[in-house]
């Protein structure tokens, strides 16, 4: 009876044993498995915007893979990406963005992303991001200042410069009317502070400079641009703007990056703009993985994670067990995160 007691005791043992040892895994940050979600989270991400411009990855601090009934795998990956300086409806991919500098006033975007692959296909299932510019004042003295979407000022460069384009523009040519406002900035200088415009626009019915009854095609049939004006609300110091055609380009073999990932098909949501430019990233909820983005809903797991920037000798230290009735498990493997930032 008393070998039946211990049996039973045992068992209960191992069971809890199974129960505490979670299928969770922890990949390195910097794995091409790892990489390939982050890009794919990316691009969907990208997907998304409405508004603004497209964001590239810098770094993946965190992940994790969870086994799926169906024979896949989930990723939850904890990433951060940075503002680019293409417009979303700019069709370069993001592989060829220029990220916009610290001195412009940089972007950062803090994302949870979780990912379904099955059968080899990467999809995004739900993520949530938290983005902020960087205060100028702490990168630099007299580096632009980041200013409200409707400062008069500010408008009044964006009115004055759209319309010098409009004027070189030959006869024949549609102009073009406002479309947005993506980003306003203004910058001390001698005498009067100059003023910084980045904004979108579109191809009207026009091809009258003097016509003021021009009215926007409608999209896609619609040309558009962006447009990156500086001087002061009397007098525009200079202007460029760059047409868009519907055509993809490329992806630069040399620079870094798979190129676009075809996004899955999932609601098309909104993005939510900021008071200081559009640089707001909408977010994605399926109730079934809204537990994989909460860290109150985080699964048990025996890996640790290192921090890369640990001193060597640290990353071999173990905790020590205390003796256990329970055969010793396995020693942990190291996982090595966050990864390596790829821009700054």
């Amino acid at each position: 009876m008393r070998a039946v007691g211990i049996a039973v005791f045992l068992g209960l043992l191992a069971g809890a044993w199974s129960q505490v040892a979670s299928p969770v895994l922890r990949p390195d940050c910097d794995s091409p498995e790892v990489e390939e979600a982050a890009l794919a989270a990316q691009d969907y991400m990208n997907s998304q915007l409405t508004h603004g411009y497209k964001y590239a990855l810098n770094q993946i601090d965190e992940v994790k893979t969870i086994p799926r009934p169906d024979g896949g795998e989930n990723y939850v990956v904890e990433m951060d990406l940075l503002e680019t300086k293409c417009h979303v409806l700019d069709p370069t991919p993001v592989a060829n963005c220029t990220v916009r500098p610290r001195q412009e006033t940089k972007v950062e975007a803090d994302c949870d992303v979780v990912l379904s692959k099955v059968g080899g296909v990467l999809s995004v299932v739900a993520y949530k991001c938290k983005s902020e510019p960087e205060s100028a004042e702490d990168v630099c003295l007299g580096c632009p200042q980041l200013v409200p979407l409707n400062d008069t000022s500010a408008l009044q460069l964006v009115d004055a410069s759209l319309g010098r384009f409009n004027r070189v523009l030959d006869n024949d040519t549609a102009r073009f009317a406002l479309l947005e406002v993506d980003r306003l900035a203004t910058q001390p200088l001698a005498g009067a502070p100059q003023y910084l415009a980045e904004y979108a626009i579109i191809e009207t019915n026009c091809t009258n400079d003097d016509d003021d009854n021009c009215v926007p095609l409608a999209s896609p049939v619609a040309r558009k641009g962006f447009c990156v004006a500086a001087g002061t609300p009397a007098f525009t110091a200079a202007v460029d703007c760059a047409l868009f055609t519907n055509e993809v380009v490329p992806v630069d073999p040399t620079l870094n990056g798979t190129g676009p990932v075809a996004p899955p098909v999932v609601p098309k949501l909104q993005t939510t703009h900021g008071l200081k430019h559009h640089h707001r990233l909408s977010s994605v909820n399926v109730p079934a993985a809204t537990g994989l983005l909460s860290e109150s809903e985080e699964s048990q797991e025996v890996v640790p994670v290192v921090k890369r920037q640990a001193p060597m000798d640290t990353l071999l230290e173990l905790p020590v067990v205390p003796a256990d009735p329970l055969p010793p498990a396995a020693a942990p493997v190291l996982q090595l995160c966050p990864g390596r930032k790829r821009h700054f």
